[in-house]
């Protein structure tokens, strides 16, 4: 609040020094007039004309482009009397000359033409310069007919006097300018940073622009050359498709502000700023004399979208909208004040704009900074939200997963007991299915010897889990021999004659889950063929080749196309066992059974 109070206050004391009434001083306001060639730098001896102060040359030479020549006197009391002179305003470029005596000159009154026509002239003249009665002042003026050519009020007087005047004048015309345009750049910059840290964001985006174009517009105010174009009319051309471009992407701005879109008329007017952009600047020596042509409209359509926009804004009274409202309305006044200066409505030759821009251009920044700021606030609240969300479905999952480790762990139970069933049926009950064939084929007078034998052989089986799960390393060959040993006791009490072919087994570390598995494979085939097959021989190989382990069971006893029972052979526990463990091998169970025997075979990959 206190930022705004002292703007106001620099305002109303702006306007107050420049309504302020000097002491008496001396004000010429007319003279004589004649054109002249733009490479001369003598005047003609003829064709002078009487003209009235502030003169645009135009009124009276529509098309000169060129030099014209303003000759004015006055009457100094005391030539040892230093006095102040003041040249309020020349358009383009002028040289200045006292009784005959050059006192100033412009570095080029030719094109390129320099350009000081925003700041007077202040001379401080005494003797000799100075002469006791009549003085006259000379001054040459270059300019082009599109531009607004032409000379302003001379005055005379104490130096004292006028110095704080000529003080003043700068101040407005050149100072609150080049101010101007440096707030309207900072403020593009900082919210086109906005606008790179927020692409989605377009309101930031259009702001920049429009501070931007407006910016490098107001540089007209304060150049003092046309570089880097070579001519008026270039730099001319150029500034005015800068104002253009900065109109339309205010007017963007707005909408974007409003939160409103129109999409085609948005289209028309981007292409038409970057047509106007383009013909600037291969067409100068046309667009700029024809500069009206698409300023006026440009000033039109700004007219329409800042006061559509205040409308706007008093309706829906958003705190935000209002805001840039009320810092809308004090510039857009002074605006038509100095479109008739432009115009030439008015004899003046100083725009005030650069007074009431800065409050316009620092209320927009107010309004942007403001819904930044509550964009972040409103980031803020949804991170908190965010995080409440995570924490919730961190404890939801975390449950989750409780329950899942715990089903996990149900069902790791179910597999233990499973695989367990598994190994007493096909480890455990081979042998004692072989115990009681054993048993029932002995004589009844078995010793006692034979049956303590007959239950080591089962209690050794029965340890062969714990023994394959607790050995820490050794090879399948190691793994296999006590289980052809038990089997051929077993084979030889049925009258089976069984041959083993073993190759490449040694050195061959499976792990003792695998080698398990192999091993309870086999037992269940060779059960198989013990208690169904009928077989008289039975061929065990296993045999190591490259990257593979072929398991294969081979007998010639009744294939399953003679029993009667095939089918539930095939669906049966043991079946479903040896399937399940040549799958966990990586491999897959096949068996080929008919009239010869029946062949089973596994091809584990190592």
């Amino acid at each position: 609040m206190r930022f705004w109070v002292c703007l106001a206050l620099w305002c109303v004391c702006a306007f107050s020094v420049q309504a302020r009434t000097p002491p008496p001083i001396t004000t010429l306001t007319q003279a004589e007039a004649v054109r002249g060639d733009l490479t001369s730098m003598q005047p003609p001896d003829t064709g002078w004309q009487r003209v009235e102060l502030l003169d645009i040359w135009t009124k009276r030479w529509p098309h000169h482009d060129g030099a014209v020549w303003y000759r004015l006197s006055w009457d100094q009391a005391d030539a040892a009397q230093p006095t102040a002179l003041i040249v309020d305003y020349t358009s383009l470029a002028a040289a200045v000359y006292v009784n005959g005596s050059l006192v100033a000159r412009d570095q080029s009154l030719v094109e390129p033409m320099s350009r000081k026509w925003q700041v007077p002239r202040y001379f401080l003249l005494q003797a000799p310069v100075l002469r006791q009665g009549k003085n006259e002042v000379l001054v040459r003026v270059s300019g082009l007919a599109a531009y607004q050519p032409g000379m302003g009020t001379v005055q005379v007087g104490d130096p004292k006097t006028l110095l704080p005047v000529y003080n003043r004048d700068v101040l407005v015309r050149y100072d609150l300018q080049l101010l101007d345009a440096a707030i309207g750049l900072v403020m593009a910059s900082v919210f086109g940073l906005f606008w790179l840290l927020r692409r989605q964001d377009t309101t930031y985006g259009w702001y920049a622009l429009s501070g931007l174009f407006s910016g490098m517009h107001g540089y007209n105010y304060v150049a003092r050359s046309t570089w880097p174009f070579p001519t008026t009319d270039a730099w001319q051309a150029f500034n005015a498709a800068c104002f253009v471009a900065s109109v339309v992407a205010q007017v963007l701005f707005l909408l974007r502000f409003s939160d409103k879109r129109l999409p085609r008329i948005e289209r028309v007017l981007i292409a038409v700023a970057a047509c106007i952009f383009c013909l600037a600047l291969a067409l100068p020596h046309w667009m700029g004399p024809a500069r009206n042509s698409y300023l006026f409209p440009s000033i039109v359509l700004a007219y329409l979208a800042n006061i559509a926009f205040i409308v706007f804004a008093l309706r829906n009274r958003r705190k935000d909208y209002v805001v840039l409202a009320l810092c809308l309305c004090l510039p857009i006044l002074v605006s038509f004040r100095d479109l008739g200066v432009y115009l030439g409505w008015l004899a003046e030759s100083e725009y005030l704009g650069a007074i009431t821009s800065p409050i316009s251009v620092l209320g927009m920044g107010f309004v942007l900074a403001y819904r930044f700021s509550n964009t972040m606030k409103r980031v803020e609240g949804f991170n908190a939200e965010l995080t409440e969300e995570v924490q919730r479905a961190t404890s939801t999952l975390k449950e989750t997963l409780e329950s899942r480790h715990a089903l996990e762990l149900a069902h790791g139970r179910a597999g233990e007991r499973l695989q367990l069933v598994r190994d007493l049926h096909d480890g455990f009950g081979g042998t004692l299915a072989g115990a009681i064939t054993r048993l029932s084929n002995a004589d009844d007078g078995m010793s006692k010897q034979q049956l303590v034998s007959l239950l080591a052989e089962m209690r050794d089986d029965l340890r062969l889990v714990i023994d394959n799960t607790a050995q820490e390393r050794a090879d399948l060959a190691a793994v296999i021999v006590p289980l052809r040993h038990r089997a051929g006791k077993l084979f030889e009490a049925k009258g089976i004659d069984d041959y083993w072919t073993l190759s490449g087994l040694e050195d061959l570390d499976l792990g003792s889950s695998r080698h398990l598995d192999i091993l309870r494979l086999l037992q269940e085939s060779l059960t198989n063929v013990f208690k169904h097959s009928e077989a008289t021989r039975v061929d065990i190989a296993l045999q190591r080749k490259a990257d593979r382990l072929t398991i294969e069971v081979r007998d010639n006893g009744q294939g399953l196309a003679r029993r009667s029972d095939a089918s539930t052979v095939m669906g049966g526990a043991g079946m479903a066992s040896m399937k399940h463990r040549a799958m966990r091998l990586g491999s897959a169970l096949h068996i080929d059974s008919n009239l010869d025997g029946t062949c089973l075979r596994v091809e584990v990959p190592i």
